[in-house]
């Protein structure tokens, strides 16, 4: 049925091991931290379909200097700041954006503490660490020592300044002996692995800046600090605590079971990691030289996200221009949230948000699109035959074409979900959503319901309509998981074919399961209508 496709990241068969960022715990969640978040969930709910043994892992990065300041500075201690942080927003964000994760894993617990300690002792002792002296512009914002390019202009207070070009902050120079790891060493071997797998760093755009940036030369890396204590200690020298980075990109493996269980470390190692592009580098550079030095494999994998954009801006606490994910859940919904953000920007590249924009397409895709479809064909079936699916009779070319869009949009929506292009994957999808509507319309049940001699013609009609939305409820569960369940409820599906989130996706590529005579209810709306007084408007936004 499909070609056998070689533009996407390489994913083994039958297993797929997922990781968003581990967040830092500084502030609350805004809806940039939201977006990857849904976009993992997304990818892992239809490799889950797929029948892939799938592995979702988020959580968050407690350690380093930014932390302790903030906790410092709302007069608590590191540790009891990120504890309240965790209960009270980033854990309740997973229930808000209804994300499937497997596992959430928080860098000051025991299982990655003690594990970090045993990775870096192994570099310690094979040579792969060394102290020297370190002076350099670090931003605390980013846990980063800065390059002179990464630095710009600052404007307004700080003008006169060079600020980091992603918090608009001055940097502060930090002066430090501490403990090296031979980063250098891995220029040849990180190009040699960039060349040899170019779908390592995706998109397109990702890998050449990576590639770039490599062949400019790399320096050894500064993994300690002493000028504070908030960090995993270095094991052979308790003065040093593990820089933050080195530290939170272990969670990826301490998590599956690195250091104690090496037996699930093999089941899930290696995996993809989703990232935005601010911390690329990171996972596309630092990472896989670390594990190289280790002897292990690097990621199978590495996709780096655009930004959302406020007014022009970057999605920033700092910046206020940070939205929180209850502020558009609690207008919308959940469902709506999903849709919007992984239909309306193009994954992987920078995306504006606005609250124009939103509220036009979900009047427009789910209220009149999607949610009106179904509230028409599941209304004409209870009206028309009592609540029992009609059996469909001999087919024409109009009811083909449905069926013939359904396999088309399964088809396309599958490779593009393996090229990780959400948002191609849903705008595939909704052909179906499109040709439905143009089929009902052409079709004019409630024409042929006035003559008793088309009774026939009608049910086909319907037949059709019902199995083109059993369709969409599966391509669209990952998306939508709360509206397809409703959805695949109310057309009987649950009793005639079991629960939704147990069918493969690969039936959604098979047409005429559901049995005649399945008992169709009463829909209540998917999507109900909106009080355009209840949304808020974006300064200087226009509508996309």
């Amino acid at each position: 049925m499909q070609q056998e496709r070689t533009d996407r990241i390489n994913t083994v068969s039958e297993r797929f091991y997922l990781t968003t960022p581990i967040f830092y715990v500084n502030d609350v969640p805004h809806i940039g931290h939201a977006y990857t978040e849904v976009a993992a969930d997304v990818l892992a709910r239809w490799h889950r379909g797929r029948g892939d043994d799938t592995w979702l892992l988020t959580g968050t990065d407690e350690h380093g200097q930014k932390i302790l300041r903030t906790a410092t500075a709302n007069d608590t201690t590191p540790q009891a700041w990120a504890d309240k942080l965790v209960a009270e927003a980033w854990k309740p964000l997973l229930e808000t954006l209804n994300i499937s994760n497997d596992d959430f894993i928080r860098t000051t617990e025991e299982r990655h503490e003690v594990n970090v300690q045993r990775f870096l002792q192994h570099l310690y002792d094979t040579g792969w660490i060394t102290t020297g002296d370190y002076e350099g512009h670090y931003c605390v914002g980013c846990e980063e020592f800065k390059q002179p390019s990464d630095l710009v202009p600052g404007t307004g207070g700080y003008e006169g300044e060079l600020v980091c070009a992603i918090h608009s902050r001055p940097t502060e120079l930090v002066k430090e002996r501490n403990y090296f790891f031979k980063l250098s060493a891995f220029q040849q071997p990180l190009l040699d692995l960039y060349e040899q797998n170019p779908t390592f760093i995706q998109p397109e755009s990702a890998r050449n800046e990576v590639i770039s940036f490599v062949k400019g030369g790399l320096d050894d890396l500064s993994i300690s600090r002493t000028t504070f204590d908030w960090g995993v200690k270095v094991p052979w020298d308790e003065s040093h605590v593990v820089y933050v980075w080195f530290d939170a990109l272990l969670n990826y493996i301490t998590a599956i079971g690195y250091g104690q269980d090496d037996e699930a470390l093999a089941a899930r190692w290696p995996g993809v990691h989703l990232v935005g592009k601010d911390i690329l580098r990171f996972h596309a550079v630092i990472w896989p030289a670390m594990l190289m030095a280790a002897g292990l494999e690097p990621p199978r994998g590495i996709f780096g996200h655009g930004w959302l954009l406020v007014g022009g801006e970057k999605m920033s606490k700092s910046k206020l221009t940070g939205i929180a994910p209850t502020q558009i859940t609690d207008t919308f919904g959940t469902d709506a949230f999903r849709y919007y953000f992984m239909r309306a920007i193009a994954f992987g590249s920078d995306g504006s948000f606005s609250w124009e924009d939103i509220a036009a397409r979900y009047e427009a895709d789910l209220a009149n699109g999607f949610g009106n479809l179904a509230s028409r064909v599941t209304a004409m079936i209870g009206r028309y035959f009592d609540g029992a699916l009609p059996a469909a009779g001999e087919r024409t070319d109009a009811d083909e074409a449905i069926v013939a869009t359904a396999r088309a949009a399964f088809e396309a929506a599958d490779a593009a979900i393996e090229r990780f292009a959400i948002h191609e994957a849903i705008a595939s999808i909704w052909t179906l959503v499109d040709d439905l509507n143009g089929y009902i319309t052409d079709q004019e049940p409630w024409a042929l319901a006035k003559d008793e001699s088309l009774r026939g013609r009608l049910g086909t009609v319907l037949n059709t309509a019902a199995e083109g939305l059993r369709v969409l409820a599966q391509l669209l569960h990952p998306v939508m998981p709360v509206a397809t369940d409703t959805l695949w409820t109310t057309l009987g599906a649950d009793a005639a074919l079991g629960t939704l989130s147990a069918r493969s996706l690969q039936d959604a590529g098979v047409w005429g399961l559901l049995p005649e005579g399945t008992q169709v209810s009463a829909l209540t709306p998917l999507f109900p209508r909106v009080d355009p007084d209840a949304v808020p408007t974006t300064p200087g936004a226009t509508q996309a």
